[in-house]
């Protein structure tokens, strides 16, 4: 199993539970493990009974599992002001203020969310993911994390344009100079040129990762808008050229006992019996394996329930 491990899917499907019960069977197997929640919802600290922030926090009673939650309101706000900070030292002070401004209003602009979540998560992988053996991520509903995973050709594309233009206009300020004259600009040192190959060579680590280093599963439950969803999910991924390597089957309906006759045993019945359809469909329709059928529970999944789990999951630590 690689180092990074997602689950993904639909929202309310129980990513969540699926990713925690993961994590706690690592660690129960010896891995040094960590658990990432990049979902607004924070669902972890749910499970664990415990609030995480955005620093790896240690699960009490689970020995080797660590978790954190990344605060996306926090990351977008930090992610802004690093751009300040870098475009600040970089221009006059009469553009600063200007620059302040666009910052402002970028903060509710398409795109600005995921960019900033994007960079913490890869962050995560870059710089907390050394202590540990697995690095699993709760990751927001499909749609955002299709978005989010799509960032490194997308941004990786757009900064090679920024770097060509960038060096054009350099290029031209040198061919500009006269005699003794020095150059405003030189290509050599320039700190715009700098931090863009930064961003690049990022995005370029994001990219060959998460082909290379990560495996991706998706949650669903056994209902055709969930099926629907996450074959528009394993559409999307195949597009990113990211593969997933299989599907868990959540929240199934468990059968009566065979006496049992009444209003609820017959409801129960049919619906088991849809499920089955539902399950065959994906089993027949999608490339990506069935590892898991977990039966929903009468008790919240916490505790001991989810190390039952975790049984379920034949996704080898």
């Amino acid at each position: 199993m690689e180092q990074f491990v997602f689950f993904g899917g639909k929202g309310g499907v129980g990513k969540t539970t699926v990713s925690c019960a993961y994590a706690h069977r690592c660690a129960r197997e010896g891995l040094r493990t960590l658990v990432v929640s990049t979902d607004p919802a924070h669902s972890v600290s749910d499970v664990f009974d415990q609030r995480f922030g955005d620093e790896p926090e240690s699960v009490a009673g689970v020995d080797g599992l660590d978790a954190m939650e990344i605060d996306p309101e926090d990351e977008m706000q930090r992610h802004l002001d690093e751009i300040r900070e870098s475009l600040s030292e970089q221009v006059s002070a009469a553009m600063v203020s200007e620059i302040n401004r666009q910052l402002e209003m970028s903060h509710g602009t398409p795109g600005a969310y995921e960019s900033a979540l994007f960079d913490a998560f890869v962050d995560v992988m870059r710089t907390e993911s050394e202590p540990y053996d697995r690095v699993i991520f709760d990751t927001a509903p499909t749609g955002s994390t299709l978005r989010l995973l799509g960032l490194p050709d997308f941004l990786g594309d757009w900064i090679d344009r920024l770097l060509y233009k960038r060096k054009q206009s350099i290029d031209l300020f040198e061919k500009a100079a006269v005699g003794d004259m020095e150059p405003r600009r030189l290509l050599e040192g320039d700190p715009v040129i700098e931090r863009l190959q930064q961003r690049k060579e990022f995005f370029e680590y994001a990219g060959e990762t998460m082909r290379n280093e990560a495996a991706f599963f998706l949650v669903l439950n056994p209902d055709q808008l969930s099926v629907n969803e996450t074959a528009r999910a394993i559409e999307g991924f195949t597009d990113r050229d990211l593969r997933v390597r299989g599907l868990v089957a959540n929240k199934l309906t468990p059968s009566p006992e065979e006496d049992e006759t009444g209003r609820g045993a017959r409801y129960l019945r049919e619906k088991v019996e849809t499920e089955r359809d539902r399950l065959a469909q994906v089993r027949e329709g999608f490339d990506p394996p069935l590892v898991a059928e977990i039966e929903s529970r009468t008790t919240e999944v916490r505790g001991d329930v989810l190390a039952d789990v975790a049984a379920s999951l034949d996704v080898e630590p």
